[in-house]
C-alpha cells in the first residue's frame, strides 16, 4: 500500500494562512484544514518572506535559490581543484629538494680544463 503525498493548492494555503492572521488559533485551524502546525508554520513563514512567489510549485525552486546553488557547487569545485593542486605543487617541492640532495652529494664530476 503506498501512500500518496496530500498537495494542496495555493489559495488553500493563502486561505489557512489569513485564518491565523484574523486571530484563529493555531491548533484550530490546523484541525480545520487537517495538516500538522509545523506546516502552517512554514506556510507562514513562506508567505511572509516570498509574498507573491510563495507556494510556486512541486518541488521547484526560485531563480535566485538555483543561482545560489549553482555558485555553491561552483566554490566547492574551486576549492576542491585548489586543494589538489596544492597537493600537487607540495609533492613537485618535495621531488625537486629531493633530488637537489641527491646530485649534490653524489657529483664527482670534476672540472676538465680545455
Amino acid at each position: 500500500m503506498s501512500l500518496s503525498r496530500r498537495q494542496f493548492t495555493k489559495e488553500f494555503k493563502e486561505a489557512a494562512v489569513r485564518r491565523l492572521e484574523l486571530g484563529a488559533s493555531l491548533a484550530a485551524v490546523a484541525r480545520a484544514c487537517e495538516v500538522n502546525p509545523n506546516v502552517l508554520h512554514r506556510w507562514r513563514r513562506e508567505l511572509r518572506d516570498y509574498r507573491a512567489a510563495a507556494f510556486s510549485g512541486n518541488g521547484r525552486r526560485r531563480p535566485e535559490e538555483s543561482r545560489v546553488a549553482e555558485l555553491e557547487r561552483k566554490v566547492g569545485r574551486q576549492a576542491m581543484e585548489i586543494d589538489f593542486l596544492g597537493r600537487c605543487l607540495q609533492h613537485v617541492e618535495e621531488q625537486r629538494k629531493l633530488q637537489a640532495l641527491t646530485t649534490r652529494g653524489s657529483s664527482t664530476r670534476t672540472s676538465r680544463k680545455k
